[in-house]
């Protein structure tokens, strides 16, 4: 079963299936471009490896104690004990189960397009994650990583096929649902911008690679065989409510329309 929706599928931003597209979709793009970049170019499907611990107060790197002494041991301060008698002898105090916070180790998939001849990394191809977008060290790891891209002479390419949290930074254009960046080395601080909402098609854009050379990328296509293959339209529940961000009315009222019709 194909996906009711003519572009990007808002179901597919619940947990139970996001981690999954992303790798899929990575790994589609890589195949995609794969078939019209070489001999020239090739993809590599890279990973980027960090430790969330989704709490931002938990400190790392604080020892487990702290001993403070000037010279001399500090001195201690003196204990007023009192012998144990039947009027002050306390009861134990029974311990209680409780749930530590874990640090999670998280991979996230990108793309680099290398020069065959010289390995030399033309462009960098990011999905962003739901921790990207949100406040942590996955937003962090992110525009580390991609503040050294911008810096650099490697072309940015940026897709935001998430509709919750905040985008990335950059001023101008008009927000939607869903944001592409292509970043050009020569054109910036300028950069392209596509926006559209979830009643249109993911657009066409055309991939920088070295000089003035360029490669149209069609994502709709890409994301319909992923979608197909992953028989991800038949494994969602559509009949849920939809993932937090709600939509305006308008579209609400055409996401429900749409559904009616095609369910």
């Amino acid at each position: 079963m194909a996906s009711p929706f003519p572009g990007m599928d808002p179901y597919l931003e619940q947990p139970a299936f996001w981690s999954s597209f992303h790798t899929r979709f990575m790994v589609a793009i890589a195949d995609a471009l794969d078939a019209q970049l070489f001999p020239r170019y090739y993809v590599d499907v890279e990973t980027r490896t960090y430790i969330d611990d989704d709490d931002s107060e938990i400190l790392v790197g604080i020892p487990d104690g702290l001993v403070l002494a000037t010279g001399e041991a500090a001195a201690q301060p003196e204990l007023d004990v009192q012998p144990l008698t039947g009027a002050n002898v306390a009861v134990a105090t029974q311990a209680e189960p409780i749930v530590l916070p874990m640090p999670e180790e998280v991979r996230e998939r990108y793309l680099e397009i290398r020069d065959v001849a010289t390995k030399e990394t033309i462009t960098v191809i990011e999905l962003l994650s739901p921790k990207n977008k949100q406040a942590g060290m996955g937003r962090m790891a992110y525009l580390r990583k991609r503040n050294q891209v911008l810096a650099s002479l490697t072309h940015l390419i940026e897709l935001d096929l998430l509709r919750a949290n905040r985008s990335m930074p950059w001023s101008g254009g008009t927000l939607k649902d869903y944001h592409i960046v292509v970043s050009r080395s020569e054109e910036r601080p300028g950069a392209e911008l596509y926006s559209f909402s979830i009643p249109e098609m993911i657009p066409t854009i055309l991939l920088p690679l070295k000089s003035s050379e360029s490669v149209a990328l069609e994502l709709q296509a890409v994301f319909a065989g992923v979608m197909e293959r992953a028989h991800y339209g038949a494994r969602i529940d559509y009949s849920q409510a939809l993932p937090a961000p709600k939509p305006s009315p308008e579209v609400q009222t055409w996401i429900e329309q749409r559904l009616a019709s095609c369910l």
